[in-house]
């Protein structure tokens, strides 16, 4: 069954900010929609760990005394945005959604939590993550799973599933997310919003706990592509993207190449690519999807095990036991694997040129099945068995281990359930991202 949405399903951060600037409302009351819908529709979604009540009063108060008084920050100035548990805010717990973390509080803010503050912005509270953001599922937390607003008794996806559900659910309008193998697109495709993943180190990671470097970047979910962009320019190194003119050429991948999933979420996706103009299609080489998916998960698991590796000497069971499972499992590869590793990812960033070669978009589905039953590690489709967690991760992980930007807008329903659309380009060519999906969604 689907929960009621809350009072910002269906408004986006521009029409918000109109509103704030032409006095139709304040951000004092966007804030306390926001706080009072959580305290109303949270309990059975379970999208936040921490809610600041009393900090996001006061800051939306600041907010409204400096739009009065002529200073305005930009398009997030005064709204109500919530933050994945994973990343530091100052004064706020960070528990990274284990025990091991219980009781923690934050003593300073991570980097785009500073961009947030700066941008104006109010931050509401943390949302739930799968443990240490090792999981695709984000069924798996010390404060239990963050459930999916189209159906809460099926996944929100992993692992920034609190921040997906809080914003498919019209909680918040935005929310920030981690990515490291598809943690903000997978959920937001699962949950049918928008959510993008910049190229790596576009948004700064300091503050936040990492899973794995190399493969580490921070995101933003919204209700449409264009509050992504919104979010970006106000969070981005260098500003966000600049200008890239004249029209995309949009190419389809095929996924039954990267995994064979639900044939009915590939003809959904596709209808929605070809609405945006991919009529042709791009293959990777041969071997190429198999060489990505193992070198990502060898490069994610070491530097996984070397991130916990004394919290699995010292206390292992304080973690969740399947989260506990996969760190050993993990701490089992031998060393000369992640060198060979780092040694493809290298080798493969010629990828780039390949996929991109007489395209500016490729167009993908974001998860080749809809959203599973909570706690589910094997579903059927079509009479055939398919592991739900590989499934979930292989169509977005390959673009971490290549660093490309990589944005999923909604693209229908299968079984009254959302499915998404994913646009990947060259880094520095993110506007075309966001037009195709103007033309996929529109």
């Amino acid at each position: 069954m689907p929960i009621p949405l809350g009072p910002f399903r269906g408004r986006s951060i521009a029409s918000l900010a109109r509103d704030l600037r032409a006095g139709r409302t304040s951000s004092a009351e966007l804030t306390r929609q926001a706080i009072d819908a959580v305290a109303a529709l949270d309990p059975e979604l379970n999208a936040f760990v921490t809610v600041d009540a009393s900090g996001a009063s006061a800051a939306a108060r600041r907010a409204d005394e400096e739009l009065a008084a002529g200073t305005d920050r930009g398009p997030l100035h005064g709204v109500p945005v919530a933050v994945k548990d994973l990343v530091l805010v100052a004064g706020l717990p960070a528990t990274m959604g284990s025990r091991h973390f219980a009781g923690h509080v934050a003593g300073s803010d991570a980097a785009c939590v500073t961009g947030l503050r700066r941008a104006g912005a109010v931050i509401v509270g943390k949302t739930t993550t799968h443990e240490f953001a090792y999981g695709p599922t984000g069924d798996r937390s010390a404060n239990g799973p963050s459930r999916n607003p189209w159906d809460v008794a099926r996944m929100s996806g992993g692992s920034s599933g609190g921040s997906a559900a809080a914003v498919a659910a019209g909680l918040v309008p935005l929310a920030i997310g981690t990515d490291t193998g598809g943690s903000v697109r997978i959920p937001s495709a699962l949950c049918g919003i928008a959510g993008f993943k910049p190229a790596y180190g576009a948004i700064p990671a300091d503050g936040v706990f990492p899973l794995s470097r190399t493969y580490d970047h921070v995101g933003v979910l919204a209700g449409d592509a264009a509050d992504c962009l919104l979010a970006y320019g106000r969070l981005a190194r260098d500003g966000g993207p600049g200008e890239v003119s004249g029209p995309a050429r949009v190419a389809w991948l095929d996924p039954a190449g990267l995994f064979d999933g639900d044939p009915r979420v590939a003809r959904t996706v596709r209808e929605a690519a070809g609405r945006a103009g991919a009529k042709e299609e791009v293959r990777l080489p041969d071997g190429a999807g198999e060489e990505l998916r193992e070198t990502y998960t060898i490069v994610q698991s070491c530097e996984a095990a070397a991130v916990h590796a004394d919290r699995l000497e010292r206390d292992p069971g304080l973690f969740d036991p399947e989260v506990l499972e996969r760190l050993r499992v993990a701490a089992e590869l031998p060393g000369w694997r992640y060198v060979r590793a780092m040694e493809a990812r290298t080798r493969l960033a010629a990828l780039t040129d390949a996929l991109f070669a007489r395209h500016d978009v490729v167009a993908l589905p974001t998860v080749p099945i809809v959203a599973p039953p909570l706690d589910r590690r094997e579903i059927e489709v079509d009479g055939r068995p398919i592991a739900v967690r590989p499934a979930l991760l292989s169509l977005t992980s390959p673009w971490n281990v290549l660093g490309l930007p990589a944005l999923t807008v909604p693209a229908g329903t299968v079984d009254g359930l959302p499915v998404g659309l994913q646009l990947l380009c060259r880094p520095g060519h993110e506007p075309l991202l966001f037009d195709t999906a103007a033309l996929a969604t529109g």
